[in-house]
């Protein structure tokens, strides 16, 4: 617009080029519009996988192996808020506690307590599954440090069973110092409670209605209700626990990157929490 008014007063171009000593193909650029798409793709792609994902984590996960991508959060706000990706999910949770029950209850060893290291504390929570014809139940327990799942069930009863299998699943290999669940009584049952003292793990419970105890737990029921339950239809019991588990192993597990652990998956971080002390103990043994 100036360069016009300047040509209508009586001044070519190319005078007001030479008295600014700028060139020519200066006054006649203009700047192309950058092509998102692959940006775009990457996004929808991400999206699909972690619908809960905002601008900040999308950003930190596009700057991740395979994208590799040079975006900030305002531009990845930006795409996302084009692409109508940032609206929030439907939740609903029915009741699956019945702290109805003439079991011991323990007290809450964990309401002001920071984990510190791996395996100190397990959280562990129940919640339902919607199949085609039917409802199913998904136990899980959870490290607090790292945010790895340790153990997880899937069944089509909510009897004690059902959260046994993930404790067996999970003690395999590692002891928590503290397990920390509501009074439900599939936790406070005899079988359970005498598996975790058979391991001498301490036991910690939320006082009775008071969920927000347990609130590690409840925010991994709803990434994983979020990210796959309600994402998916599944037909029957077979398939739900194929896909819930392949979420939980390949992508919760490994490729799901979290803010509280510096933007790291839970293997990622386990493994940088472990190599350094894994190499000091290999060079104190002797030769």
């Amino acid at each position: 617009m100036t360069w016009t008014l300047r040509e209508q007063e009586g001044y070519s171009v190319s005078a007001i080029c030479r008295v600014l000593e700028v060139p020519r193909s200066t006054v006649y650029y203009e700047a192309k519009p950058k092509d998102e798409q692959g940006l775009r793709d990457a996004i929808e792609a991400l999206a699909g996988q972690s619908p809960t994902y905002g601008s900040r984590r999308m950003s930190k996960q596009l700057r991740r192996a395979p994208h590799d991508m040079l975006v900030n959060r305002k531009r990845a706000q930006r795409i996302m808020r084009e692409m109508g990706l940032q609206g929030r999910v439907r939740r609903r949770k029915p009741r699956t506690t019945d702290s109805q029950h003439d079991y011991p209850r323990y007290p809450n060893l964990v309401k002001s307590m920071e984990a510190t290291y791996p395996d100190q504390i397990w959280v562990a929570d129940i919640t339902y599954v919607r199949l085609l014809w039917e409802w199913v139940y998904l136990a899980i327990i959870m490290d607090v440090y790292t945010r790895a799942i340790r153990g997880w069930h899937l069944s089509r009863s909510l009897e004690g069973e059902l959260t046994l299998t993930a404790l067996r699943r999970a003690l395999v290999d590692r002891v928590p110092t503290i397990h920390h669940s509501d009074q439900g009584v599939q936790y406070a049952a005899t079988d359970y409670v005498d598996l975790l003292q058979d391991h001498h793990v301490q036991i910690s419970m939320t006082a009775k209605g008071q969920p927000v105890e347990n609130g590690y737990a409840e925010r991994l029921i709803r990434t994983i209700k979020e990210e796959e339950v309600y994402l998916s239809d599944y037909r029957d019991y077979e398939e739900a626990y194929i896909q819930i588990g392949r979420f939980i192993e390949d992508v919760y597990q490994t490729r799901r990157i979290h803010s509280a652990l510096g933007y790291l998956t839970p293997v990622e971080f386990e493994a940088a929490w472990t190599r350094p002390r894994a190499e000091q103990m290999s060079s104190l043994m002797p030769g």
